[in-house]
């Protein structure tokens, strides 16, 4: 899994967005918090849901590998339903 292209991260007054580029259709920008920025930015590389889980429990000590699975599932899940991944 991917982001897709056209999509850009940024750092827009202390907040982290993402904003659309090129020839999509939407005219949003969205705020992602600390946690799903860094999946994101996992994300612009191709990857695996197994590889992003294991890169959360690395980077987040006070969790296990259910709860990063299944935060890492819904997140997923939602760039899917909107369209953010390749």
């Amino acid at each position: 899994m991917k982001i897709k292209e056209g999509f850009v991260l940024r750092e827009v007054a202390g907040d982290t967005v993402v904003l659309p580029t090129g020839d999509l259709n939407i005219n949003a920008m969205i705020t992602l918090n600390e946690s799903a920025a860094f999946l994101w930015k996992l994300m612009e590389v191709e990857t695996t849901e197994e590889e992003v889980v294991k890169a959360v429990l690395a980077k987040y000590d006070d969790t296990d590998e259910e709860m990063a699975a299944k935060a890492v599932k819904g997140f997923v899940n939602q760039l899917a339903e909107h369209g953010f991944l390749a």
